[in-house]
């Protein structure tokens, strides 16, 4: 189990990182890009330390941000998803 204070660096961390990914795909400002990042059912997940969403490290989590603004659920990308087809991809 992870110390309390390496969760909020490692937090941290992914809020910069995954805010920065978001920033440069759209093509907005570092703040614009956190704030969508906030405003996100996934940044509720990360925040969940029981759901360990920081082992997905930042560049996954961003994947999973885009399905959710695809399809308006973290849950349906291919990272989290529990059919078939998200089974074939974690064997890969």
């Amino acid at each position: 189990m992870l110390d309390k204070r390496l969760e909020e660096v490692m937090r941290h961390y992914i809020d910069a990182e995954v805010s920065a990914l978001i920033a440069k795909s759209r093509g907005i400002s570092l703040m614009d890009g956190l704030r969508l990042f906030i405003n996100s059912k996934l940044y509720d997940m990360v925040r969940d330390s029981k759901l360990k969403m920081w082992q997905f490290g930042h560049y996954a989590l961003y994947q999973i941000w885009e399905a959710e603004v695809e399809t308006g659920d973290p849950r349906n990308s291919l990272h989290l998803r529990d059919d078939e087809v998200g089974q074939k991809i974690s064997i890969l």
